[in-house]
């Protein structure tokens, strides 16, 4: 029998940081447990077992069996933040008000520094050796092979983007209507340097700017926003700013049903986990309203969650890293 859940501290906190940003008037009530962690968040692989959906169970190194079969994956990654500034802060009160809504994963690490390691890591379950922001030309397999494979579609949607098949390292551009105007940085777009895709017309014809997004163009959609509207190079408020505008594309689309968004970012300020504690927003509509869990994750931990939902085998470290299933009905 599946326990009432109650949500957490966090979520009673973060619901009024939603309140103050999106103009709500209710706050979620909060309670606690001094003995275990409550049932609307999980701390291990103990935490995610009780908190399964009925038929699913825990298996190898915490990840969850039953994995949603998910329309669609839209993945969105923000830049060089540490958890602690953003979570509850004044100037992230949409992203705030997601996490009250939805789910955050609270011991999320990024993988290493700087950034395009992380970039690659999510893409293909290693960073490939890669330890700088340089030009790379990469022949590991990644996740559009496996997508492929299996008769799946996927896109990158960069921002400030070319296209045609565009390998610079920077292009500067407008925001193309949609928050502020940035640039668009190479070592950003992982797509782009694997070989297999950046010399293929058709495979690099599927990484675009992002005027022409479409939440239902594909099966799985990376977003990469700007270095002004990823917090790299602007605010927070900024970045804030932009996900207001941009998210609601997906999250009123009748593509977002059965589907998830992820929203991350590539690398904090600290060391922890070898690229910084980060937030990780987990936004669907089969996510527990306010669920919080203290499992530990990483980027390699997105991709797993993609692999197992449409059985499309693990690459390189994602085949040892626990995937995100708690936060699923």
């Amino acid at each position: 029998m599946t326990a009432r859940r109650r949500p957490t501290f966090l979520a009673a906190a973060l619901a009024a940081v939603f309140v103050a940003g999106c103009g709500g008037s209710t706050a979620l009530p909060a309670t606690s447990n001094p003995v275990a962690p409550p049932s609307g968040s999980a701390s291990g692989s103990a935490a995610q077992s009780a908190t399964q959906s009925p038929g699913q169970s825990v298996g190898p190194g915490g990840s969850s069996i039953g994995v949603p079969n998910f329309a669609h994956v839209y993945l969105l990654v923000l830049e060089n933040h540490e958890y602690g500034s953003v979570v509850g802060s004044a100037n992230a009160p949409y992203l705030n008000g997601l996490i009250a809504k939805y789910g955050l994963a609270t011991d999320y690490t990024a993988v290493g520094h700087p950034s395009q390691p992380n970039y690659i890591a999510l893409f293909s379950g290693s960073t490939q050796g890669v330890t700088d922001d340089g030009v790379h030309d990469l022949s590991g397999a990644n996740l559009a092979d496996q997508l492929e494979a299996k008769a799946k579609t996927w896109n990158l949607f960069e921002q400030d983007y070319p296209g045609g098949c565009f390998a610079g390292t920077t292009n500067g551009g407008s925001g193309e209507g949609i928050g502020a105007a940035g640039s668009y940085a190479r070592k950003h777009d992982p797509a782009i340097s694997f070989t297999s895709i950046r010399t293929s017309p058709t495979r690099c014809a599927r990484i675009s700017g992002l005027a022409g997004f479409d939440p239902a163009a594909s099966d799985f959609e990376m977003i990469v926003p700007n270095d002004c509207n990823d917090m790299h190079s602007c605010s927070v408020a900024t970045g804030d700013a932009f996900l207001k505008t941009f998210v609601p594309r997906i999250t009123d689309s009748p593509a977002f049903a059965n589907s998830v968004l992820f929203i991350t970012f590539d690398e904090g300020t600290s060391d922890i986990g070898g690229g910084g504690r980060v937030v990780t927003v987990v936004v669907s509509p089969m996510t527990r309203a306010g669920f919080t869990s203290a499992a530990a994750s990483s980027h390699y931990s997105i991709l797993r969650t993609i692999e197992d939902a449409w059985g499309l085998g693990c690459l390189g470290q994602a085949c040892t890293a626990s995937d995100l299933g708690a936060f699923f009905k």
